[in-house]
């Protein structure tokens, strides 16, 4: 009898095994893709963030936070974090349709020349990358329909659906990354400490969920980015005589 339960229950051990194993390397392909060390530059630009400090919308901690709760929730939550989802399922399904559709419209969601520029040079930076680690999608899967410049977020989303990261986790990872870069601007842009950034996070964490849940449940007619300020204060950023970062 012992020999039989043991014959029985060492395949379930070991596939248990090999599914913790799967989940571990998931979570590690996650981490690197959002590590802020990834060579994709996107430590240069601030997404409209530093024009904001310029016109001193933004110049404390407490403007800070309701700045990017703002863009959070009108921007992320309504535009990049559903794309990503999107995205995910369609290179799971093999719809290179889809993936061409969704890059397009979300090129077409940047309203100024800076915000467009940024998701193409951050998305030609990852797709190098992608290249030396022989990760790019293939194309034979989805023949004639992949754009021949991928963006960031779909880049983002082909590599999170290659490493097998769940779809939430993948939405959760972007928003924690583009959190990072925010306070990473406002450290080196702002009188701003890094305990002080710690509190941001420590008030923003719940809102990240809150945003990939609203982001997860958005239908297509409701998406698209609320976010007029931020729009003025990037075109602003054009022409801002004095300024370190890129957007």
């Amino acid at each position: 009898m012992t020999t039989i339960m043991t014959m029985c229950t060492e395949p379930q051990v070991m596939a248990t095994g090999t599914a913790s194993q799967g989940d571990d390397l998931a979570l590690l392909g996650l981490m690197q893709l959002v590590s802020p060390a990834l060579p994709i530059g996107a430590f240069a630009w601030s997404q409209g963030l530093e024009s904001a400090f310029e016109l001193d919308w933004v110049n404390d901690e407490a403007s800070l936070h309701a700045w990017l709760a703002g863009v959070l929730d009108d921007g992320l939550s309504r535009c990049e974090l559903p794309v990503l989802a999107r995205q995910q399922a369609a290179f799971m399904a093999h719809d290179g349709e889809a993936v061409a559709y969704w890059d397009a419209w979300l090129a077409a969601s940047r309203e100024t020349r800076e915000l467009a520029e940024e998701d193409r040079r951050l998305g030609a930076a990852l797709k190098r990358l992608l290249a030396n680690l022989e990760l790019l999608p293939d194309a034979s899967a989805l023949p004639g329909l992949l754009p021949e410049q991928l963006g960031y977020v779909t880049l983002f989303a082909w590599l999170a659906q290659a490493r097998a990261v769940p779809t939430r986790q993948t939405l959760l990872g972007f928003a924690w990354a583009w959190l990072e870069n925010q306070l990473a601007v406002a450290c080196k842009a702002l009188p701003l400490g890094h305990t002080a950034a710690q509190r941001i996070i420590e008030r923003l964490r719940p809102e990240l969920v809150v945003a990939v849940d609203h982001a997860l449940s958005r239908d297509d007619h409701e998406l698209g980015p609320l976010l007029p300020g931020l729009a003025l204060a990037s075109a602003q950023h054009e022409t801002q005589y004095s300024r370190l970062f890129r957007s």
